[in-house]
């Protein structure tokens, strides 16, 4: 599976499944993203290769052990890479060519989604982060 940002300047590949797709509606990521929300899913590193434009690749630290990165040329969000689970990253699946193969499970973070969004579609939303079992 291959993605890249807007410009095309940074590709990437990915060489094993995505994990669960969740829609951020966290003020962050709506504001990263330009959007009503942002969707991402979980991507192992060791899965991960950069094809080009790895040096295009720019990050801002969001919040304390968190980074967001997103094409300098471009903008275009990529990642949310947190430092507390350094085997893997969140990719912003927009960013992807093809279909995953797979369909958003939930919305999180809608207490405090855009006031002027309503959600539609029948997928659990969860107040806060999505809680996991075990």
């Amino acid at each position: 599976m291959r993605g890249g940002c807007l410009c095309g300047s940074i590709r990437y590949e990915i060489r094993g499944p995505l994990g669960r797709i969740t829609h951020c509606h966290c003020a962050m990521c709506r504001k990263a993203h330009g959007a009503a929300f942002g969707s991402y899913a979980r991507v192992n590193w060791a899965e991960f290769t950069w094809l080009s434009g790895e040096s295009d690749v720019a990050s801002f630290e969001s919040s304390t052990g968190v980074r967001r990165t997103f094409c300098r040329r471009c903008g275009s969000t990529l990642q949310f890479i947190r430092d507390s689970r350094p085997q893997t990253f969140s990719l912003a699946v927009g960013t992807l060519d093809s279909d995953p193969g797979i369909r958003p499970s939930g919305h999180i973070f809608v207490g405090s989604k855009a006031p002027w969004f309503e959600i539609t579609d029948s997928l659990p939303q969860h107040e806060e982060r999505e809680q996991l079992a075990g």
